[in-house]
């Protein structure tokens, strides 16, 4: 068998599902009358809007076919990638996303150049593009792997019909629409994730049974946290923690992860917002590789028939497709469909925003054309939107063809090999001032080309050092990621001692950096007229009909318990809903 066998009622599910999210970037379209509404959304942003859209933005489907997979071999311990990520926006909250907020621009090159100059900007404007082009694909990718895993469609057909679906609410809003879907596809999803766990939990008889299960089978050994280095080519040991940890932590506080907050309408919105997306990646952590291990322990069989490079990252459909009742199969695969959507558009709108504000007007003026007013280079911003979205599209079905590699492997390079050695110095440079104007170009090249000899696995007997130390080193995820680490960091230290004096005009740039950056936003003053009420009421609106659409199911024919759990949903996403609507009607009646 290829895929599991499902009722025709999930496909409805899913294509309508589809279609709702399509016209919320219709209804978006009127609140992005300039570029900074399309691309910032204006910065009125309220805090539980930016939160739950920086939280969906940062996982994919990827969660769970890869990491999935991951869990299905060694049980718990890709907890720690996410474990990172609560870190992360833990310090967001303490110290990091108020001023990220506070640096007032559109893109965060804007901020690399407020920070190390132009000559750094340019070059971060036109790396960054095609890195997030690739993580945007390789997110799609793992989305028409889980869906390949569920209904056995072509995983080339699901790249091409969600990546257009993304394309059209993403170019047709904007960062309102951008926002506005991932906190529906968030009210659905987390949820529903929620009832999954629970429902395999209840499965295998309760929390103690999974683990006697785990011990009968004798998967303890595998399924410790932290292995032993004998095991899985030395992954997931304390060395591999520590260093996944430390990543994620480095890429959710330096200034390259700004643009989650530039729609926040000030700082402390902004420590708001990450406050919330901490503690939903908290939850996240706990229950998304229950599913996995369950299917481990009780559908092995069916996870490894799936003409996958990886099967195992098909452990999370199938878990799913065997404990929900009809209906809310088709709702888990739109929850999945959903995450990568958040990943993607977020990236689409990045990258759009760095060519108009960042890579145009260089353009502009290297060949001496006429600069264009705000509402044409809005519309080229719709349209480069699209032409973004095809290359991502492009690019993950390059991926589809690769043999061999699961996505969490390639996920796990390009962040260690690629986007680390340009994260680097951009944590340092939101908390040393004492550098020179080339210090980060400096770093960064100092890790490239380490990045460059980890990614040819180059012998380090090549490069001169004794065959005693070349034999206990053999490139794996954890000497990749301190290697890199190491050296942009003390590339960036060293920089410090050819920093020039106090009243330098590079050192005076350098303070007026970190005078914007810590001082708090006037919203009335610089921003204007909030509007809080139309987000409550108008995504409001949509959350109700979607729990509309979840009720519909409950026609299905289903087992009571079935019914219950479509019921609990219905009114879980229905309650939230309504509180917003009146929420927001309130607001509206005291202006």
């Amino acid at each position: 068998m290829s895929q599991l066998e499902i009722s025709n009622i999930e496909y409805l599910v899913v294509f309508g599902y589809l279609a709702l999210i399509l016209s919320v970037g219709l209804v978006f379209k009127k609140l992005s009358s300039t570029t900074d509404d399309y691309f910032k959304g204006g910065s009125k942003g309220t805090w539980w809007l930016v939160g739950m859209s920086s939280f969906m933005s940062a996982f994919s489907a990827w969660t769970f076919t890869g990491a999935a997979g991951i869990a299905y071999e060694t049980g718990f311990s890709v907890m720690f990638i996410f474990f990172g990520n609560v870190l992360g926006y833990f310090l967001n909250f303490v110290v990091v996303g108020p001023w990220l907020r506070q640096l007032r621009v559109t893109t965060f090159p804007e901020a690399i150049s407020m920070r190390f100059g132009e000559q750094t900007q340019n070059f971060y404007a036109f790396y960054e593009v095609p890195i997030r082009i690739l993580y945007s694909a390789m997110a799609l990718y793992g989305l028409a792997i889980f869906c390949s895993a569920a209904f056995g469609y072509k995983i080339e057909h699901v790249i091409v019909v969600c990546g257009i679906v993304v394309l059209f609410y993403s170019a047709t809003g904007g960062r309102w629409a951008v926002m506005a879907t991932d906190f529906l596809q968030g009210l659905i999803l987390i949820p529903l994730t929620i009832i999954i766990a629970w429902l395999c939990l209840h499965e295998l008889g309760g929390i103690g049974s999974m683990f006697e299960q785990i011990e009968a089978q004798g998967l303890t050994e595998e399924f410790s946290m932290v292995n032993s280095a004998t095991l899985f080519g030395g992954a997931y040991t304390w060395g591999w923690a520590s260093a996944m940890m430390t990543k994620q932590f480095i890429e959710f506080n330096s200034i390259n992860a700004a643009p989650r907050y530039f729609s926040a309408k000030d700082g402390a919105e902004a420590r708001k917002s990450a406050l919330l997306a901490s503690l939903l990646m908290l939850m996240g952590s706990a229950i998304w590789f229950i599913p996995p291990i369950t299917a481990r322990l009780l559908f092995p069989e069916q996870v490894m028939v799936f003409d996958l490079s990886k099967p195992a990252e098909a452990s999370y459909a199938v878990a799913s497709i065997n404990l929900l009742p009809k209906g809310l199969i088709g709702l888990i695969v739109v929850a999945i469909v959903t995450a990568t959507m958040s990943s993607m558009d977020t990236g689409l709108n990045t990258n759009v925003a760095i060519l108009i504000k960042d890579i145009y007007p260089k353009v502009v003026h290297r060949f001496k054309l006429t600069p264009r007013n705000d509402s044409e280079l809005l519309r080229y911003g719709r349209g480069m939107t699209w032409v973004m979205g095809f290359l991502i599209i492009l690019m993950a079905l390059y991926l589809s063809g690769q043999e061999g590699r699961g996505i969490f492997e390639i996920m796990i390079d390009v962040g260690t090999l690629l986007s680390m050695p340009i994260s680097i110095p951009l944590l340092w440079g939101m908390f040393i001032r004492r550098t020179p104007w080339w210090v980060a170009l400096f770093s960064i090249g100092c890790a490239l080309i380490y990045s460059a000899l980890a990614f040819f696995e180059v012998p380090l007997s090549y490069l001169g050092f004794s065959e005693a130390f070349s034999d206990g080193f053999d490139w794996n995820f954890q000497q990749k990621f301190f290697g890199v680490f190491a050296i942009g960091s003390f590339s960036f230290l060293i920089a410090i001692f050819f920093a020039p004096a106090i009243d330098s005009p590079h050192r005076k740039h350098v303070d007026k950096f970190f005078k914007v950056m810590k001082t708090p936003v006037d919203f009335a003053a610089e921003i204007g007229e909030e509007n809080d009420d139309k987000q409550l009421t108008i995504i409001g609106r949509f959350g109700a009909a979607i729990a509309g659409f979840v009720a519909l199911m409950l026609i299905v024919p289903n087992p009571i318990e079935g019914r219950l759990t479509i019921l609990a949903l219905t009114l879980i996403i229905g309650g939230i809903s309504s509180m917003m609507i009146l929420a927001g009607k309130k607001l509206e009646a005291a202006k």
